[in-house]
């Protein structure tokens, strides 16, 4: 099966690029990316903290099978509504903090694009990243999100 979500990691670099299209007013696929709703519903996680503008920050927290908690944390460096978000992202574990740059991008009234580029703090730990099932859990992620939040269209 074609994956939609595209994920580009060019060699020695400390960095991924993601693209997908989406079905979507890029108002919706904006606020899949900024209201607690909505985020709890496709990516599965509770939000615990969500203050989506300039300066706020977040913290959500998940619940594996097993009943082991991961938490994600980080901070809005700059939300510009319907445009860009910048913000930093940390989960429990070696990897460290990231940087990331989200564009939505409106292509028609209907449909709309992601992209995201995010910075990790060497090579190294980005490529520790991509070593996980990262490909796939982002396209599992923004299928899910697709199929969410086409029920609010």
């Amino acid at each position: 099966m074609e994956q939609k979500t595209k994920v580009t990691a060019p060699a020695g670099k400390q960095e991924v690029l993601i693209t997908r299209d989406f079905e979507l007013p890029v108002e919706l696929l904006f606020k899949a990316h900024t209201e607690s709703e909505i985020i709890e519903e496709w990516m599965g996680n509770k939000v615990l903290k969500l203050d989506a503008r300039k300066h706020g920050g977040f913290d959500y927290v998940a619940i594996d099978p097993k009943g082991n908690t991961h938490s994600f944390r980080g901070a809005f460096h700059d939300v510009i509504p319907n445009q860009k978000i910048i913000r930093t992202f940390e989960m429990d574990g070696p990897f460290g903090v990231q940087l990331e740059f989200y564009d939505f991008e409106k292509l028609t009234e209907d449909t709309s694009r992601l992209n995201m580029r995010v910075l990790y703090e060497t090579p190294e730990k980005r490529d520790g990243v991509l070593k996980l099932p990262f490909v796939q859990g982002i396209n599992w992620a923004h299928n899910t999100l697709q199929e969410v939040v086409s029920k609010r269209k």
